[in-house]
């Protein structure tokens, strides 16, 4: 597999759009903290670990509100064909501010606003609204 953060959106989105409860990822630990800010922003109810064929998995609580899927839309942004940075100043807004985005820095994985409160810039992973 050449982009793990990419299948693990792609599966979330596969799983809002089937209605399911929760989906099933492969784990790794940039998965989990890009979960961690899914969870903190409140796109996802959580997730949790759990033996998948004999290898560690990510089971994902997925969050509906009112019959709709609370992640309209996630997006990758940087792609290992094309890795995309940017500085703390220059993070894109995502829907004027109601969306987020994802950013790996050298603090963490961190929301675009965690972000800018920190002074980090990073790799834009994925945008989410």
């Amino acid at each position: 597999m050449t982009d793990p953060v990419g299948d693990l959106l792609t599966r979330i989105r596969n799983g809002q759009r089937a209605r399911k409860d929760s989906v099933v990822s492969p784990a790794s630990k940039l998965r989990a903290r890009v979960l961690d800010v899914l969870q903190r922003e409140g796109y996802i109810r959580g997730y949790s670990s759990e033996p998948v064929a004999g290898h560690d998995g990510l089971r994902i609580e997925l969050k509906y509100f009112e019959g709709q899927p609370a992640i309209q839309h996630v997006a990758r942004v940087s792609k290992p064909g094309r890795r995309v940075y940017s500085g703390s100043q220059e993070l894109p807004r995502i829907r004027n501010g109601l969306g987020i985005t994802i950013v790996s820095t050298p603090k963490g994985v961190l929301s675009d606003a965690e972000a800018r409160d920190q002074n980090v810039g990073g790799e834009v992973l994925a945008e989410v609204f």
